[in-house]
């Protein structure tokens, strides 16, 4: 039911779909109906587009599968545009600013506006999947960011607002200069937030790992692994991790600015 499943062809059952898709407000994109986009830049790539402008976001989220040889030479980003992108599996090389950055499962790259990010697979032949961030940095005066790149397997796990059982690991440095963060949020089986958030961020979330129940606008839902949730600001939303490993999910967060009026 999708290219990256491998099953692909005249279906087997009835045509049916987990996706939940309300514009502006929230989103669920399971694995199953994906399709791959054409992208400039990109070789020898399976892209797949997930939140963009069109669904509500301020920003564009993207699954990706360099295949031997693969990868954006030309360069992503620049000018005003920041970039981030995270290894699921496999190992590639991403540069910035000339300088270039070995990445293996786990390995991430945040380049800020002005600075090009450049991607080649060097997995030995193999496909390589990564997730990949875009927005248009919001500017403010006297701060600036600046790349950042390092494996989540060396970060701190902080225990979530005091719960042992829920851990959040910050990708970015909570800096000014940083309009955005990137966060791992992992629950043990039974574990939950602590209760149902309502905020003015908004998220796109990859689920790296297990399953769980979201609860979107007040709507439980059934989660896994590969899914992808587009979170709109003020949108009610929590979850519980359920299974046998532990649950846990990527995202991105806007941070650090005022609100325009």
């Amino acid at each position: 039911m999708g290219y990256l499943n491998n099953q692909t062809g005249y279906p087997q059952d009835i045509l049916a779909s987990r996706s939940i898709i309300k514009r502006d407000n929230y989103a669920l994109i399971p694995t199953d109906g994906l399709v791959r986009n054409i992208i400039p830049g990109f070789e020898n790539c399976d892209v797949t587009i997930l939140s963009t402008p069109k669904l509500g976001a301020t920003f564009v989220d993207y699954v990706v599968t360099l295949h031997d040889g693969g990868g954006n030479r030309e360069g992503f980003g620049g000018e005003e545009i920041e970039t981030f992108v995270y290894v699921i599996e496999g190992k590639i090389t991403a540069s910035a600013d000339s300088k270039d950055y070995p990445l293996t499962s786990g390995g991430y790259l945040f380049c800020p506006a002005g600075v090009t990010m450049r991607l080649e697979n060097t997995n030995g032949g193999k496909p390589s999947q990564l997730f990949l961030y875009k927005r248009r940095y919001q500017r403010i005066k006297g701060y600036e960011a600046h790349v950042v790149s390092d494996n989540v397997s060396r970060l701190e796990k902080i225990d979530y607002e005091g719960m042992t059982d829920v851990a959040l690991q910050d990708l970015l440095p909570k800096d000014l200069g940083f309009d955005m963060n990137i966060h791992i949020l992992s629950f043990k089986p039974g574990a939950s937030h602590g209760y149902i958030e309502t905020h003015v961020q908004e998220h796109g979330a990859l689920i790296l790992s297990g399953q769980g129940v979201y609860n979107l606008d007040n709507e439980w839902m059934p989660v896994k692994k590969g899914d992808y949730i587009f979170m709109a600001a003020y949108v009610p939303q929590a979850a519980y991790g359920v299974g046998h490993e532990a649950f846990s999910y990527i995202y991105s967060k806007d941070c650090n600015r005022d609100v325009d009026c």
